[in-house]
C-alpha cells in the first residue's frame, strides 16, 4: 500500500511540474516585429520571409543577394543591408555577425575594401563561405547580419 501511494505522490507531482514548466514557456514567447521593404504585411508570403526580424533588442536580416560582383554591385548590396537595419533605427556599428555567401571567394576577397568601408573600421565577427550556388541562381553573392540595438 505504501508503494501505490507514493507512486500516486509521484505521478501527481510529474504533472504538476509539467503544468508548470508548460505555463511558463508559454509566457516566454517571444514577441516579433518585422520589416519587409515597401510591404505592408512587413513579410514576403510568396517567398516566404521576412526582410528583417527584430526579437528583444536583436535584430536578424535576411540574405541580400547580388549578380553584380563589382565594387558598384557590392557597395549597393550594403546600401541596402543599411536600409534593413535603419528600418529599427540601427547602424552597421549596431552588426555583432555578418555571414557572407559567395560563389567567388577569390573575386570577394578582391572586393573586400569596399564592404570594410560599411563598417567604418568597427568590424562584426564574421564567416565567409564559399558555396556551389545561391537562391537566385544569378547571384554571386549574398549578405546576413545579426545586429543588436540598444
Amino acid at each position: 500500500m505504501k508503494r501505490i501511494s507514493i507512486g500516486v505522490v509521484f505521478i501527481v507531482f510529474i504533472f504538476f511540474l509539467g503544468a508548470c514548466c508548460k505555463r511558463e514557456y508559454q509566457q516566454k514567447s517571444a514577441s516579433k516585429q518585422k520589416w519587409h521593404w515597401d510591404n505592408p504585411e512587413k513579410q514576403s508570403r510568396s517567398a516566404g520571409y521576412a526582410q528583417v526580424v527584430k526579437s528583444g533588442n536583436t535584430l536578424y536580416i535576411s540574405g541580400i543577394p547580388t549578380s553584380n560582383m563589382t565594387a558598384e554591385g557590392v557597395k549597393q548590396l550594403y546600401e541596402s543591408l543599411a536600409q534593413s537595419l535603419q528600418a529599427f533605427g540601427a547602424t552597421s556599428a549596431s552588426v555583432v555577425k555578418e555571414t557572407v555567401y559567395t560563389t567567388d571567394m577569390e573575386k570577394m576577397k578582391e572586393l573586400n575594401d569596399v564592404r570594410k568601408v560599411f563598417y567604418k573600421g568597427d568590424f562584426p565577427a564574421a564567416s565567409w563561405v564559399q558555396v556551389s550556388r545561391l537562391y537566385e541562381p544569378s547571384a554571386m553573392l549574398e549578405v546576413d547580419l545579426i545586429a543588436i540595438i540598444e
